[in-house]
């Protein structure tokens, strides 16, 4: 049972990395969490000597749950482009013209 619950934790540990890279938002608290939950499970389940592997597990996953906290914190911002929305109006205006002398033919 100790070996299933240290699988477990290592694939929910990347399956939070993936998480954490890609931008999923607070989702990735759900495999982080998972993580952490097996990774306890098979501290608990180890004798004293062999704790090292769910040790590092747990970690892990607190190093990935800290990860996930400040991926949610960050703004999500996209910078406005101003050429962008100068070009759109000056195409605007020239369409505009455009127009006009159509009408005035």
């Amino acid at each position: 049972m100790r070996k299933t619950f240290i699988v477990l934790s290592f694939i929910f540990a990347l399956l939070g990395v993936v998480f954490v890279i890609l931008p999923m938002g607070t989702l990735g608290f759900l495999p982080v969490g998972l993580s952490l939950l097996f990774g306890a499970l098979a501290y608990s389940k180890s004798d004293a000597n062999d704790r090292s592997v769910p040790k590092y597990l747990l970690m892990a996953g607190g190093v990935l749950l800290v990860a996930v906290i400040v991926r949610v914190m960050m703004p999500d911002e996209v910078a406005k482009d101003s050429d962008l929305e100068q070009h759109k109006i000056e195409s605007k205006k020239e369409d505009l013209k455009d127009l006009e002398e159509l009408e005035a033919e």
